[in-house]
């Protein structure tokens, strides 16, 4: 029966990682609301997707850098017919931080940080209530680069730090919601052969990190890091942040009692 899972709710699914989304939930049979800047492409995959799996498909234009149409999305992931919020839309917006535009790096913030937020803030009430929703937020392995130079790497301090912020926010929420039938996903794809990155030769599909995060989804992962074979190497990042948790104390560490600040 067409939309039986309810309305999956996309954005950035004119091309790469939110299309395939798109094209393997209308599988599934989800029905879609469809979120880009390039609206004719929205047509084309909607009447594409209702013809080949009889579900239907809202088109929605949004430019998820500005204000009014972040809360047009947010509305829209309010509605009760909403079961999946894949909040997938992104740029990269690479380059020395001291040399970005201050508008480029408003834009940024408010596409990968306060849109993905206001969108699963309007979605969660209504899930609770209903009893069934999830939230996947699309970051980036980037979101775990702090240590490594900008060179061979892109200098990304604010797309960096916006990916780490969707990772912290999707893994702190999810224990808000470990007790409730709602889940929260964060799914960090590494070099991924989409337009984005110029279609990079030897990346990963995005069929491939789609597959890894709608399993991750089903086995109730909240990191999904598609290439990732090394399990241990989450609880590791656990354990990490435990440790630095230890510095929550009232007494100053050994290393800062000698010496005089200049």
């Amino acid at each position: 029966m067409a939309g039986s899972r309810g309305t999956a709710l996309v954005t950035g699914t004119s091309a790469g990682i939110g299309e395939v989304y798109a094209r393997r939930l209308a599988a599934l049979g989800h029905d879609l609301v469809l979120i880009a800047r390039r609206e004719e492409r929205l047509h084309t995959l909607a009447e594409k997707l209702t013809a080949a799996h009889g579900i239907r498909a809202e088109v929605m234009r949004a430019d998820l850098t500005t204000d009014v149409d972040i809360h047009r999305v947010a509305e829209r992931a309010a509605g009760e017919d909403i079961t999946l919020v894949i909040n997938n839309a992104g740029v990269g917006g690479y380059g020395p931080f001291a040399q970005m535009d201050p508008a480029v790096l408003e834009g940024l913030t408010h596409l990968h940080i306060l849109a993905p937020m206001l969108a699963t803030r309007a979605a969660l009430p209504g899930m609770l209530s209903r009893g069934r929703g999830a939230v996947i937020n699309v970051a980036s392995l980037l979101a775990f680069s702090g240590a490594l130079p900008p060179v061979p790497l892109p200098h990304r301090a604010t797309y960096a730090g916006a990916k780490a912020f969707l990772v912290h926010f999707t893994r702190t929420l999810a224990g808000e919601l470990r007790d409730t039938p709602v889940r929260a996903q964060v799914v960090c794809p590494g070099m991924t052969a989409t337009e984005f990155n110029g279609g990079y030769v030897g990346a990963m599909p995005p069929e491939d990190v789609v597959t890894a995060s709608l399993l991750a989804l089903e086995r109730n992962e909240t990191v999904c890091v598609p290439g990732l074979e090394a399990e241990e190497a989450l609880a590791a990042l656990a354990q990490a942040e435990a440790g630095m948790f230890r510095g929550n104390k009232n007494t100053l560490a050994r290393r800062y009692r000698t010496g005089t600040p200049s």
